[in-house]
């Protein structure tokens, strides 16, 4: 008689997928950018899905980049308003994260960056598993008290170029605790992704592993 593992044949879970939306701008490139290594140096397996109105001009900054295989980021055009495809239809969107899972099945997490839109994008929950919210000090000290969906829906908001925030006259300490009375216990986290010191992106990558992968790490 032959005896079959009860795990032999067990289908490997998809691989999670989370959003990053927000305005035009604010950084959204650029923390995915800064957020691939470190999720390489932890063994989390990922792959990328942009969104443009009518370019592939995402896709290809990160494809030419060096920190990730060029074939595990795929482009959107949306052709339209960029709510379209992540909310009203996100068809497309599904499709190219299906099309990377089935060509790289040890996906852990499928990235989808949002065209940059105004502070009512949202992510469909048809598409994504959890998402964040990108905005950034240059943009404003008012942007937390406009208090659109995406400032106030997202499960992250993330508030991106701390270091400009003496360059625009912008308190980046005042815009931090203001975004986070207005949200609540909804989580926000301060960063800087570019220059010789970064900030908040380790911070990002454990929210991200614990609250969407499930990993053991300390809130």
């Amino acid at each position: 008689m032959n005896v079959i593992s009860s795990t032999a044949d067990a289908k490997r879970p998809g691989a999670a997928r989370i959003g990053i939306g927000g305005p035009v701008g604010s950084g959204k490139t650029a923390l995915i950018e800064a957020l691939i290594p470190v999720f390489k140096a932890r063994g989390i397996e990922i792959a990328v899905v942009t969104n443009d109105l009518v370019t592939k001009e995402d896709a290809r900054r990160l494809q030419a980049g060096g920190l990730i295989d060029p074939d595990r980021v795929l482009a959107v055009e949306a052709g339209a308003c960029p709510h379209t495809v992540i909310r009203e239809d996100p068809t497309l969107n599904i499709a190219a994260a299906d099309d990377l899972e089935a060509a790289f099945p040890d996906l852990d997490l499928v990235v989808i960056e949002s065209g940059g839109d105004n502070l009512a994008s949202t992510f469909s929950l048809d598409l994504v598993d959890w998402w964040m919210f990108v905005i950034d000090v240059a943009q404003g000290d008012d942007i937390p008290r406009k208090r659109g969906p995406g400032i106030l829906q997202s499960d992250l908001l993330v508030i991106n170029k701390l270091d400009l925030a003496p360059h625009v006259f912008v308190d980046a300490a005042a815009i931090l605790a203001e975004a986070r009375q207005i949200r609540g216990t909804a989580q926000v986290i301060g960063c800087r992704c570019k220059g010789a010191t970064v900030e908040g992106i380790e911070t990002i990558a454990d929210t991200i592993a614990r609250e969407v992968l499930f990993h053991e790490i300390p809130a």
